[in-house]
């Protein structure tokens, strides 16, 4: 494990300073790992992160680094082993660990979840209709027959495809038909909050944009909080409010989304950006591919790292001599654009 990881970060109500915009899930101090017999494997560790009620979260890095884990633990999918995540507009309740069995089954049609791969999150023995309709099925959420096909109907037609697809199979459908099955599935039952587990990843670049849309109108229409989890921050940039860079389990950047393309501070998040690949292939072949280090920090007992805000809304981690040295790089670029 690298120094990154290390040090343990007090938790920060990071939105602190928006009072006009509510918290829904809120991380604190949180800690997941898996036991083999003596040996334990941290894979996230002191996570500490706020998600705003309505916002597109957008949470990148590299395979491995904790991405999905954060979302499986947000359903309650993988346990935690410390900490506590609180979910809720107005109050809010703790739903790690152990909790009563009315508001674990309640909070199963309040967050829904897009899974990576269609294919392997779709029952190919299952036609569509019941797909789409087993969670209204399981909570009763229909009063007959008729009403249950009439939202199923209404659900199917606003994805994107047709009531006569209902008798169909899974294997019957592209790809990207079968995500949209996935959505539909997800969203008819009314969530507060989707986990978006890199859901056009496994699609065909020409119809990711049109997933990526669909996600974000019924985000518009709904007021739905979306935690969207991928690896590519072009795709990441285009849907986010706000963008959370992980390495390692550890949150190491977290602000707007235009503002992190503008200015990256840290190095593993320039390493990022520089591994998206550009489209004009001279320009492509003269880049410079950015190999984050973790070494490069001089954490110590006496400056050890942290979550600061560098800037209004631009979190880092970082220790006291990083701190400083970014926030001349913002002093430097206000100034320069002053003077222009």
């Amino acid at each position: 494990m690298s120094n990154v990881v290390d040090t343990p970060v007090k938790y920060v109500d990071i939105h602190r300073k928006d009072n006009n915009r509510n918290v829904l899930v809120s991380f604190q101090d949180i800690r997941i790992s898996f036991k083999h017999g003596i040996y334990e494997r941290v894979i996230i560790d002191h996570l500490n992160l706020d998600i705003y009620k309505g916002e597109i979260l957008g949470l990148v890095g590299e395979s491995g680094s904790g991405k999905t884990t954060i979302g499986r633990a947000l359903i309650r999918i993988i346990p935690t082993s410390g900490g506590q995540i609180l979910y809720g507009d107005e109050t809010k309740e703790v739903i790690s660990g152990k909790i009563k069995k009315d508001r674990a089954r309640n909070l199963k049609t309040k967050i829904q979840m897009i899974f990576q791969d269609p294919s392997a999150s779709l029952n190919d023995r299952s036609n569509v209709d019941y797909i789409i309709s087993e969670g209204l099925r399981a909570f009763h959420l229909y009063k007959d027959e008729a009403e249950r096909l009439e939202k199923v109907e209404k659900m199917i037609r606003r994805v994107g495809l047709s009531p006569e697809h209902l008798k169909r199979y899974p294997h019957e459908f592209s790809g990207g038909q079968r995500q949209r099955i996935g959505i539909a599935r997800c969203m008819i039952m009314d969530p507060e909050m989707i986990i978006a587990d890199e859901p056009i990843s496994a699609l065909d670049v020409s119809i990711r944009a049109q997933v990526l849309n669909l996600i974000k109108e019924f985000r518009d229409e709904r007021g739905l909080t979306v935690l969207f989890i991928a690896h590519d921050l072009s795709v990441v940039k285009y849907i986010s409010d706000r963008i959370a860079v992980i390495y390692q389990g550890r949150l190491v950047e977290l602000c707007p989304a235009d503002r992190l393309f503008e200015v990256p501070l840290h190095p593993y998040t320039k390493s990022l950006l520089s591994a998206i690949p550009l489209p004009d292939p001279k320009v492509e072949k003269k880049k410079t591919v950015i190999i984050y280090n973790p070494s490069q920090h001089n954490y110590t007992a006496d400056d050890p790292a942290d979550f600061y805000e560098v800037e209004p809304h631009h979190y880092v981690h970082c220790n006291l001599e990083e701190l400083a040295n970014y926030k001349r790089i913002i002093k430097g670029l206000k100034e320069g654009g002053k003077n222009e």
